[in-house]
């Protein structure tokens, strides 16, 4: 597979709207219509406090962009819940008649940098606003994630609710700064809500890397699933990767194909980093919308897949 560079499309510009002028984070794409991809994202303040909101661009022509949600889709929590201090996107699927969006919510604490686990909220207004199903998370601290267990890929399979995830269980030092120590495992649920206190281990971290996560599932064949996920390694090369699975569990890891990588052209806005990529197919091609530089501080761009 052939990933050609399409360019930016979307930088915050330091503006007065205060709540999304930092950054913006984990660009989630979901096709609202034949027309019509809106990418959901966490806009980030100068504070570091992620808000999800969307940006929507034409199908054909995703450069073009439509519509900036003026309000963040869902707002945080209200102080000393596990969602008051920001969030990022996990994933929005359509199941029947509702549009479920699950996500990050980081809460601050005392002797670790903060704790990350997972919401669900739905929207019943075609996915402009979302409302938390419960105050608590639905995927929340077990012996596997003391510190956070993360969802950021769901697929509705034959009546089951199969979700790829990153558990935090430690802490990695770089240069006296904490970050967290993570990998990707698997789980099933029934209703998309209650979730076991265990899953299966998909990926783990290779001998060079601390952290891998952001995994983002995509079935491509009757008997072939892909994923896209994003690795740090010790001496801090942030970058995306690739693996494949004939059943969404036993994964094999092919970073050496099919990835998206930095330009390395100087002043560009992907010149250092690309990272969360994610997958979706329209009628006018296959489209890769991932972050930039900073974790997406300088905006987030596309590639289209070359048939």
């Amino acid at each position: 597979m052939n990933w050609i560079k399409k360019g930016l499309i979307y930088s915050p510009n330091g503006s007065a709207e205060n709540w999304k002028n930092n950054s913006v984070l984990t660009p989630t794409p979901f096709l609202l219509n034949e027309e019509v991809i809106r990418i959901y994202c966490s806009f980030r303040d100068i504070s570091g406090i992620g808000r999800i909101g969307y940006i929507d661009v034409e199908a054909k022509n995703p450069k073009k962009i439509l519509k900036i949600s003026d309000e963040p889709v869902i707002p945080l929590g209200t102080s000393g819940m596990f969602d008051d201090h920001g969030m990022i996107l996990g994933d929005v699927l359509k199941v029947k008649d509702k549009i479920y969006m699950y996500y990050v919510a980081f809460q601050m604490v005392k002797n670790v940098k903060f704790y990350a686990f997972s919401g669900l909220a739905l929207s019943n207004d075609n996915g402009d606003t979302f409302m938390r199903i419960k105050q608590a998370p639905v995927m929340d601290r077990t012996e596997e994630g003391l510190y956070g267990r993360c969802i950021h890929s769901v697929i509705y399979e034959e009546n089951i609710f199969r979700v790829w995830y990153s558990v935090i269980y430690d802490w990695t030092y770089i240069n006296n700064i904490p970050y967290p120590t993570y990998d990707i495992k698997y789980i099933e649920s029934q209703d998309g809500i209650n979730f076991a206190d265990k899953g299966i281990q998909c990926i783990k971290c290779n001998a060079n890397e601390y952290r891998i996560g952001r995994p983002r599932v995509r079935r491509i064949s009757d008997r072939l699933y892909e994923m896209r996920y994003t690795s740090d390694t010790f001496d801090k090369q942030y970058k995306s990767g690739y693996a494949e699975s004939e059943d969404g569990i036993n994964w094999i890891r092919k970073d050496s194909q099919s990835v998206i990588t930095a330009s390395h052209d100087y002043g560009s806005w992907d010149s250092d980093m690309a990272c969360y990529p994610t997958v979706i197919e329209t009628k006018y091609g296959t489209y890769m919308f991932y972050d930039g530089n900073g974790m997406g501080k300088d905006g987030f761009g596309f590639a289209v897949l070359e048939e």
